[in-house]
Protein backbone atom coordinates (compact mmCIF):
# COMPACT_ATOMS: atom_id res chain seq x y z
CA UNK A 1 0.00 0.00 0.00
CA UNK A 2 1.16 3.70 -0.41
CA UNK A 3 1.89 6.24 2.50
CA UNK A 4 -0.25 8.88 2.44
CA UNK A 5 3.14 11.01 3.42
CA UNK A 6 4.79 10.00 0.09
CA UNK A 7 2.36 9.91 -2.72
CA UNK A 8 4.86 9.36 -5.54
CA UNK A 9 5.40 5.81 -4.31
CA UNK A 10 4.74 3.12 -7.31
CA UNK A 11 2.53 0.96 -6.34
CA UNK A 12 2.78 -2.17 -8.03
CA UNK A 13 1.08 -5.40 -9.59
CA UNK A 14 1.94 -7.74 -6.50
CA UNK A 15 0.83 -5.08 -4.10
CA UNK A 16 -2.92 -5.25 -5.67
CA UNK A 17 -3.59 -8.64 -5.75
CA UNK A 18 -2.36 -8.86 -1.98
CA UNK A 19 -4.27 -6.19 -0.80
CA UNK A 20 -7.59 -8.07 -2.90
CA UNK A 21 -6.80 -11.39 -1.68
CA UNK A 22 -5.92 -10.26 2.32
CA UNK A 23 -9.87 -8.46 1.82
CA UNK A 24 -11.43 -12.03 0.58
CA UNK A 25 -9.94 -13.34 3.44
CA UNK A 26 -10.84 -11.36 5.80
CA UNK A 27 -14.94 -11.73 4.46
CA UNK A 28 -17.42 -11.96 7.03
CA UNK A 29 -18.81 -14.89 8.29
CA UNK A 30 -22.74 -15.48 7.66
CA UNK A 31 -23.16 -15.31 11.32
CA UNK A 32 -21.73 -11.47 11.65
CA UNK A 33 -24.14 -10.14 8.87
CA UNK A 34 -26.75 -8.80 10.06
CA UNK A 35 -28.32 -8.22 6.40
CA UNK A 36 -28.25 -11.67 6.10
CA UNK A 37 -29.76 -12.69 9.24
CA UNK A 38 -32.55 -10.19 9.06
CA UNK A 39 -33.35 -11.74 5.53
CA UNK A 40 -33.11 -15.00 6.67
CA UNK A 41 -35.47 -14.24 9.40
CA UNK A 42 -37.94 -12.71 7.12
CA UNK A 43 -37.88 -15.58 4.65
CA UNK A 44 -38.37 -18.30 7.32
CA UNK A 45 -41.45 -15.98 8.47
CA UNK A 46 -43.05 -15.67 5.42
CA UNK A 47 -43.39 -19.46 4.43
CA UNK A 48 -44.65 -19.84 8.39
CA UNK A 49 -47.54 -17.92 7.48
CA UNK A 50 -51.13 -19.57 7.59
CA UNK A 51 -52.87 -19.58 4.13
CA UNK A 52 -55.51 -16.25 4.01
CA UNK A 53 -59.04 -17.32 5.43
CA UNK A 54 -62.04 -15.68 3.33
CA UNK A 55 -62.26 -11.87 3.86
CA UNK A 56 -64.90 -10.81 6.29
CA UNK A 57 -68.33 -9.24 5.09
CA UNK A 58 -67.86 -5.66 4.32
CA UNK A 59 -70.10 -3.76 6.77
CA UNK A 60 -73.85 -3.06 5.11
CA UNK A 61 -73.87 0.56 4.41
CA UNK A 62 -76.75 2.80 6.43
CA UNK A 63 -77.82 6.09 5.75
CA UNK A 64 -75.85 9.15 7.68
CA UNK A 65 -79.32 10.25 9.01
CA UNK A 66 -79.29 12.72 12.09
CA UNK A 67 -76.06 10.74 13.42
CA UNK A 68 -73.62 12.96 11.14
CA UNK A 69 -75.83 15.66 10.11
CA UNK A 70 -77.76 17.39 12.57
CA UNK A 71 -80.82 19.26 11.77
CA UNK A 72 -81.28 22.54 11.36
CA UNK A 73 -83.43 24.83 13.50
CA UNK A 74 -84.36 28.50 14.22
CA UNK A 75 -82.15 28.75 17.27
CA UNK A 76 -78.63 27.60 15.07
CA UNK A 77 -79.00 31.55 13.20
CA UNK A 78 -76.82 32.71 16.12
CA UNK A 79 -73.53 30.38 15.06
CA UNK A 80 -73.41 31.83 11.56
CA UNK A 81 -73.67 34.97 13.80
CA UNK A 82 -70.25 34.10 15.45
CA UNK A 83 -68.71 32.78 12.81
CA UNK A 84 -69.07 36.28 10.91
CA UNK A 85 -67.63 38.14 13.92
CA UNK A 86 -64.51 36.03 12.73
CA UNK A 87 -64.16 38.22 9.89
CA UNK A 88 -65.23 41.65 10.62
CA UNK A 89 -61.64 42.95 11.83
CA UNK A 90 -60.43 42.20 7.99
CA UNK A 91 -59.06 44.88 6.08
CA UNK A 92 -60.04 45.86 2.80
CA UNK A 93 -59.55 48.11 0.03
CA UNK A 94 -61.92 50.35 -0.76
CA UNK A 95 -61.75 52.32 -3.99
CA UNK A 96 -64.18 54.96 -5.85
CA UNK A 97 -63.12 54.79 -9.35
CA UNK A 98 -64.38 57.80 -11.85
CA UNK A 99 -62.63 56.84 -14.98
CA UNK A 100 -59.75 55.04 -17.17
CA UNK A 101 -57.81 56.22 -19.83
CA UNK A 102 -54.37 55.26 -21.76
CA UNK A 103 -51.18 57.60 -21.96
CA UNK A 104 -47.89 57.00 -23.78
CA UNK A 105 -44.83 57.90 -21.48
CA UNK A 106 -44.44 60.42 -23.75
CA UNK A 107 -48.00 61.64 -22.52
CA UNK A 108 -47.14 60.84 -19.16
CA UNK A 109 -43.62 63.25 -18.98
CA UNK A 110 -45.67 66.20 -20.30
CA UNK A 111 -48.51 66.36 -17.70
CA UNK A 112 -47.66 69.24 -15.33
CA UNK A 113 -49.55 71.23 -12.54
CA UNK A 114 -52.38 72.54 -13.73
CA UNK A 115 -53.08 69.70 -16.74
CA UNK A 116 -56.10 68.16 -17.63
CA UNK A 117 -56.53 64.26 -18.09
CA UNK A 118 -59.77 62.89 -20.15
CA UNK A 119 -61.08 59.78 -18.31
CA UNK A 120 -63.77 57.75 -20.21
CA UNK A 121 -66.13 58.17 -17.53
CA UNK A 122 -69.31 60.65 -18.51
CA UNK A 123 -70.25 63.41 -15.86
CA UNK A 124 -73.11 62.35 -14.06
CA UNK A 125 -72.42 58.69 -14.89
CA UNK A 126 -71.86 56.97 -11.76
CA UNK A 127 -69.03 55.93 -10.35
CA UNK A 128 -67.78 52.44 -9.64
CA UNK A 129 -67.28 51.05 -6.05
CA UNK A 130 -64.67 48.62 -6.21
CA UNK A 131 -63.63 46.30 -2.99
CA UNK A 132 -59.89 44.66 -3.34
CA UNK A 133 -60.15 45.91 -7.01
CA UNK A 134 -63.52 43.74 -7.78
CA UNK A 135 -66.71 45.78 -8.48
CA UNK A 136 -69.44 45.51 -6.04
CA UNK A 137 -71.60 48.76 -6.61
CA UNK A 138 -71.96 52.15 -8.27
CA UNK A 139 -72.94 55.59 -6.16
CA UNK A 140 -72.12 59.23 -7.18
CA UNK A 141 -69.98 61.68 -5.17
CA UNK A 142 -71.55 63.99 -2.70
CA UNK A 143 -69.63 66.69 -0.60
CA UNK A 144 -70.38 66.49 3.19
CA UNK A 145 -69.48 69.30 5.69
CA UNK A 146 -66.30 69.98 3.18
CA UNK A 147 -65.50 66.39 2.72
CA UNK A 148 -66.18 64.54 -0.69
CA UNK A 149 -68.15 61.00 0.27
CA UNK A 150 -69.47 58.38 -2.37
CA UNK A 151 -73.32 57.91 -2.13
CA UNK A 152 -74.36 54.01 -3.00
CA UNK A 153 -77.06 54.19 -5.80
CA UNK A 154 -76.44 50.38 -7.01
CA UNK A 155 -75.13 46.82 -5.80
CA UNK A 156 -73.67 45.06 -8.55
CA UNK A 157 -75.12 41.51 -8.92
CA UNK A 158 -72.50 38.58 -9.92
CA UNK A 159 -74.05 38.13 -13.31
CA UNK A 160 -73.62 42.31 -13.58
CA UNK A 161 -69.68 42.08 -12.71
CA UNK A 162 -68.71 39.46 -15.23
CA UNK A 163 -70.67 41.69 -17.92
CA UNK A 164 -69.09 44.94 -16.12
CA UNK A 165 -65.12 43.02 -16.69
CA UNK A 166 -65.64 42.97 -20.93
CA UNK A 167 -65.19 47.06 -20.35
Amino acid sequence: MTDPNTPDQNISDDDWAAAMSEQQDEAPAADDDPWAEAMAEQAAADSAEPEPQAEAPAPAARPAGSSVFQPLEAGQGTASGRDLEMIMDIPVKLTVELGRTKLTIKQLLELAQGSVIELDGLAGEPMDILINGYLIAQGEVVVVEDKYGIRITEIITPSERVQKLNR
